[in-house]
């Protein structure tokens, strides 16, 4: 396989580097308020694409089997919320016999408690070609429970509390992400 043919199975990644490389040199770009206005574009435009497109894509018994994959989305709740938390704060309990700045080691376990980013677990599965149904499943899923479960951890964790403003959250992930997938769902069935 030639160098050319990689680059274009692997655009993806080759995205990636390319984007964190500009994002080093230009940083001011994709800054908040910044030309583009990622706090309107990554917010909701970028998410609700993503998620309107694997509605597109994706056949609605596709989506249907997925939800009856029970113990794969416990296995993978369970990781995300209860086994991946844990294991940062071990990991942090060792590096807080270093000299790492504790304000880091706070910032690492906040960010360890947090489910991941719905759009990248969904296009991450995708380009390795995984199950991206189950994929869209748990990353909504996984941050509707992550309203309440996130800051139970952080008190468990770190010992601090944090008022979440559910509603807010609830509905920004619905109309990011739910109703995009519906509405390429719909569009996907009638163009059948």
């Amino acid at each position: 396989m030639g160098l050319f043919e990689r680059a274009r199975r692997q655009w993806f990644l080759l995205g990636i580097v390319l984007v964190i490389t500009f994002a080093k040199l230009q940083p001011s770009v994709g800054m908040h308020g910044g030309p583009l206005k990622p706090e309107i574009t990554i917010t909701y435009i970028a998410v609700s694409t993503i998620f309107f497109n694997s509605g597109l894509s994706l056949k609605t018994e596709e989506l249907t089997n997925a939800l009856m994959h029970v113990k794969l989305h416990m296995f993978v709740q369970t990781f995300t919320l209860a086994f991946f938390p844990m294991a940062i704060w071990f990991y942090l309990k060792l590096l807080a016999l270093t000299s790492i700045n504790p304000w880091l080691l706070k910032g690492l376990q906040t960010v360890g408690c947090m489910p991941p980013p719905v759009s990248s677990a969904v296009i991450l599965t995708k380009a390795v070609g995984g199950n991206e149904a189950a994929a869209i499943f748990n990353s909504a899923f996984g941050s509707f429970l992550g309203i309440v479960i996130t800051p139970l951890l952080l008190l468990l964790f770190l010992g601090s509390s944090s008022t979440v403003p559910f509603t807010s959250i609830f509905s920004q992930l619905f109309m990011t992400v739910v109703v995009p997938l519906i509405i390429g769902q719909v569009i996907n069935t009638y163009h059948k």
